[in-house]
């Protein structure tokens, strides 16, 4: 016992002055403590040497100590690491006298409540099955705000304390106080509007922002060189906080399903396929649909880990009148996709898939050049064969079908496929049901516009009754009384 204490005091003896965490065990080797330190000699030799009066004051403390026979340690570059790691080794070790970390409550976490009209952007230290979604644990609450507060003059978002007001135009006031909260859009915007800042917003924290931290860094370093140091100290201490918050995390939960497993898998084995540097983590995907060179669209589904990010999802009518023109409207909707990231400083996918062959990826290519920025991962997936085909000069690709990065390639396609077909439809349900009012005459962009928002659909409309029509603001009996009889007309069966 005596020569257990004794080696245990050269060992503490012997540690080093820096940062790091520590790991008590006893005589078999368990963990049964782990504890971080700024100072790791000075932090273990409190609890053997001196007068001790911390331990002797708990007893639990001093009960640990007792069966400590065996001390080791990992030193870390700063303390925050050693925050981070000392959360690690605890959810790994499970150590009997640790209570802190064993739910992340030590950590804190963005909070974006996305089932709401305006979501906003909250501080929390706990996960909850809310619908919501969650960025993090970060270990600097400090710069975690400071990042938030940077983000809210950014992208113009709503924070927790906000008070919005809802405007009778149907725009909505973000702010009450707009001179105390000035970012880079409007006070006042739509519902459509700030949906999109949101997703900005949410692109960010995901840690897509690595071309501004380039420039925070870039105007960091101009700032020392011309001796302007107090500008170039509170830059770095942005740029410290940015790096540090925006790092990629993952949505999770406690225990992924099987599915999630393969799809993580999935990704993996796409991105060797394709011999990526790394997994393709976010892709995104387009496909074009039309009805005989009409009702031109496209459509992009984004995938994030193998899995759809349908909040992220976009739509496009195609400009120009491309017709039949594939190719043609394949260049527009990704130069539009691509040329609005980088206006806006967005970054790019690590991978995007187009639905066709060379055609369709050299339209692709087209696009990308005429924006004068290089393409990320490219390729096509041609339908016949289900090729793959690179944007670069590698041969087509032909992979097995039951290959799971083939799987995952046409869950894309697929997806984006349904979506633009959902698009085509509505725009020709749309059409249908105003080509129709449009026929009848005394009705006005307002007065149709109030009906088919409250009827809904062509179906709906024909089951109304006169009454019903007569309760739509602006419809008088006798206007009334007209369109039911144009509804029920033989004229009406064949428009339809």
């Amino acid at each position: 016992m005596q020569n257990e204490k004794h080696e245990l005091g050269r060992v503490v003896r012997a540690l080093p002055q820096t940062p790091g965490v520590y790991l008590m065990k006893d005589r078999l080797g368990q963990v049964i403590y782990v504890g971080k330190a700024k100072n790791l000699k000075r932090r273990v030799s409190s609890y053997f040497h001196g007068s001790r009066r911390f331990v002797r004051a708990q007893p639990k403390i001093a009960a640990m100590v007792e069966m400590v026979r065996e001390i080791s340690v990992h030193q870390t570059r700063n303390e925050t690491e050693a925050l981070l790691l000392e959360g690690k080794l605890i959810k790994q070790y499970k150590p009997r006298y640790n209570t802190d970390f064993t739910d992340d409550k030590q950590f804190l976490l963005v909070q974006v409540d996305l089932q709401n009209k305006l979501p906003r952007f909250r501080l929390c230290r706990n996960r909850k099955e809310d619908g919501s979604h969650y960025y993090g644990p970060f270990a600097q609450a400090g710069m975690l705000r400071s990042t938030l507060s940077e983000m809210r003059k950014r992208f113009g978002i709503l924070l927790s304390d906000a008070k919005p007001e809802f405007l009778p135009n149907g725009r909505v006031r973000l702010y009450q106080d707009a001179r105390a909260e000035i970012f880079a859009g409007h006070n006042e915007t739509t519902l459509e509007e700030y949906r999109e800042r949101v997703d900005r917003a949410c692109s960010f924290l995901e840690g897509r922002a690595k071309e501004l931290l380039k420039e925070l860094k870039e105007e960091m370093i101009k700032r020392a060189e011309a001796l302007d140091f107090e500008r170039a100290a509170k830059l770095r201490d942005l740029t410290d906080a940015l790096s540090k918050t925006i790092r990629k995390t993952r949505r999770f939960t406690r225990h992924w399903t099987k599915d999630e497993q393969l799809e993580d898998e999935s990704v993996k084995a796409l991105g060797e396929a394709l011999s990526l540097e790394e997994a393709p983590t976010t892709i995104e995907c387009f496909d074009v649909s039309h009805v005989s060179g009409t009702f031109v669209v496209a459509s992009m589904v984004r995938f994030v880990d193998g899995r759809p990010d349908r909040r992220s999802y976009r739509r496009f009518k195609v400009r120009g009148g491309m017709g039949n023109d594939d190719f043609g409207s394949m260049q527009e909707v990704v130069g539009r996709r691509y040329g609005r990231l980088r206006d806006e400083g967005r970054a790019m996918p690590d991978l995007v898939v187009i639905d066709g062959g060379v055609g369709q990826v050299g339209a692709a290519l087209h696009a990308f050049n005429e924006l004068g920025m290089s393409a990320p991962p490219l390729i096509g997936l041609a339908k016949r064969e289900e090729t793959i085909v690179f944007g670069d000069e590698r041969e087509e690709l032909l992979l097995p079908r039951r290959h799971s990065a083939l799987r995952l390639l046409q869950r894309l396609r697929d997806e984006a496929h349904r979506f633009a077909n959902q698009f085509n439809a509505d725009l020709r349900s749309k059409k249908i049901r105003e080509s129709i009012l449009d026929d009848f005459a005394g009705l006005g962009k307002v007065k149709r516009a109030a009906i088919l928002g409250e009827f809904g659909s062509l179906e709906n409309l024909k089951k109304a009754k006169q009454e019903d029509l007569e309760k739509v603001e602006g419809i008088g009996p006798k206007l009334a009384v007209r369109l039911y009889e144009f509804l029920h007309s033989g004229n009406f069966s064949r428009k339809e």
